[in-house]
């Protein structure tokens, strides 16, 4: 495990060279420092998820989920529950909340995003330090919906990128999609 936890501090350093954000990096890898605590949900102060920008296969459209506790579209992902490999967890969460089979990650970490999850029940308001990865579909893109979400959507990205009753981060996921271009684009299909 520690080789794995050696791996996302060295992905989170090679991001944070890559983003004028530097400064949520910085605080990404303090709490990478807390060791595998930070991956639990134990960690009342906040914890590591990890999450996705699933793509179809020819990359025009993103796959968002309509969560049911939120009430709101996101992208698919959950909690670490003290797996370090978050490529491996953005990949478990998607495949359970989409149903969609024949995922690929690719690539290093897309985007990091650091926000506040408010109080529920007995549980207290915390931070989510949310990594996320790109998922590009296979050929097959059907969906299933399971008991987190009310909906699942493809959205074309540039839709996404220009709709302001979405999450601030799903709009920056998918501008910056479309300004790399190229660097993500798949074979036509």
């Amino acid at each position: 495990m520690p080789h794995d936890l050696d791996d996302l501090r060295a992905a989170l350093r090679a991001y944070a060279e890559t983003t004028a954000d530097r400064e949520t990096a910085a605080l990404f890898l303090t709490l990478a420092e807390d060791g595998v605590h930070a991956f639990e949900r134990a960690r009342r102060e906040g914890h590591f998820t990890a999450s996705c920008w699933l793509v179809s296969r020819n990359g025009r459209r993103a796959l968002l989920m309509h969560h049911r506790k939120l009430d709101r579209w996101l992208q698919p992902g959950g909690h670490a529950d003290g797996d370090v490999d978050l490529k491996r967890v953005a990949l478990r969460e998607a495949e359970e909340e989409t149903g969609v089979r024949g995922l690929a990650v690719e690539g290093g970490i897309y985007d990091l995003d650091r926000h506040r999850i408010p109080a529920r029940g007995v549980e207290p308001e915390h931070w989510h330090y949310d990594v996320r990865y790109v998922l590009r579909a296979g050929d097959d893109e059907r969906v299933s919906i399971n008991e987190e979400s009310n909906a699942l959507a493809w959205r074309d990205i540039a839709d996404i990128a220009a709709d302001p009753t979405l999450d601030g981060s799903l709009r920056r996921m998918a501008q910056r999609w479309l300004d790399r271009g190229n660097a993500y684009a798949a074979t036509p299909g």
